[in-house]
């Protein structure tokens, strides 16, 4: 029988500093913890560095780029422990973070996931409370129409009217950091890999919600997420990803009528992004900037 109480896995993607600071940061020498890191063929060396510098660290050096939803469950189909952390390699874990998250679960059976609070690197609160979207919070939520959204409408869906610093029983969480119990990720079939990356979370936590598991925002654990350091290396791919998986999720949950007014709204909402940027050329602003913006937008409305 395995000593090993909690499995770490971080899915990682040219981000070699980045995964050394994160690993910096976990219990490695406890026989307690497990830490699997899942590499998508990085070629900056972080499976070498990683190899090298951490060698108590379980390494799945892949060949190719599986994605993060097929990259988390490469760790949990290796996993040993009861709890399975999911962790972004764009991030630290403060002291005391895994042993709170961990305890939670231990103490309430009933709860499938607990998110800790999440901060930027220069300390700042980063939301991590969310309820389900509607195609409304949908249409509006990260993209240049959130200024014009009808008034109460993302404030619910972030969760703005929960008490700050209580521990809140939530819809879904954000992604960078999840203590899972492992039990109930097998239930639901753990991460569905037709996600690439984005909104995977939010579909998981959606099954494991209607199979009757509890999710909680636990403030008392920290981590430091300086978010999005991969993703900003694809811009394109970033935005179709993005929101391919924003319509995918709609799709499987609430029907193809709701996916397609989300899709045709993004593609609206790009081909008036590329008239901005197609304006400000014109006049002469930030050329090489709005040129590459155009470019940008354009094999967005292409491939999306």
């Amino acid at each position: 029988m395995s000593d090993v109480r909690l499995s770490i896995i971080i899915v990682s993607w040219n981000v070699c500093d980045l995964v050394a600071a994160c690993l910096r940061s976990l219990p490695l020498e406890d026989p307690g913890v497990e830490v699997i890191v899942v590499d998508s063929a990085s070629q900056d060396g972080t499976p070498e560095r990683v190899a090298a510098e951490f060698p108590s660290v379980r390494l799945i050096a892949r060949a190719d780029n599986v994605g993060y939803c097929r990259g988390n469950n490469l760790g949990f189909a290796e996993a040993r422990g009861e709890f399975w952390f999911v962790l972004n390699p764009d991030t630290t874990v403060e002291p005391g973070a895994l042993a709170a998250l961990t305890e939670y679960l231990e103490a309430h059976p009933t709860t499938a996931c607990v998110g800790p609070a999440l901060t930027y690197g220069d300390g700042t609160p980063q939301s991590s409370r969310r309820r389900f979207p509607t195609l409304q919070s949908a249409v509006f939520d990260s993209t240049w129409l959130y200024q014009f959204a009808p008034r109460g409408v993302l404030e619910r869906y972030y969760g703005e009217d929960w008490p700050v610093g209580e521990i809140v029983e939530v819809d879904w969480l954000v992604g960078a950091a999840l203590m899972l119990r492992a039990a109930a990720v097998r239930q639901v079939g753990g991460f569905d890999e037709g996600y690439f990356m984005y909104s995977e979370e939010l579909d998981l936590c959606r099954r494991l919600k209607a199979a009757g598991w509890g999710i909680v925002h636990l403030p008392a654990a920290r981590v430091t997420h300086f978010e999005g350091r991969s993703s900003a290396q694809v811009r394109v791919a970033t935005h179709l990803r993005f929101n391919r998986s924003k319509v995918r999720y709609f799709r499987k949950h609430h029907g193809a009528l709701q996916a397609g007014i989300l899709h045709t709204s993004m593609r609206a909402n790009f081909a008036w992004q590329l008239l901005i940027e197609a304006g400000k050329w014109l006049l002469g602003h930030k050329r090489p900037l709005r040129a590459q913006r155009v470019h940008d937008y354009l094999q967005v409305l292409r491939e999306l």
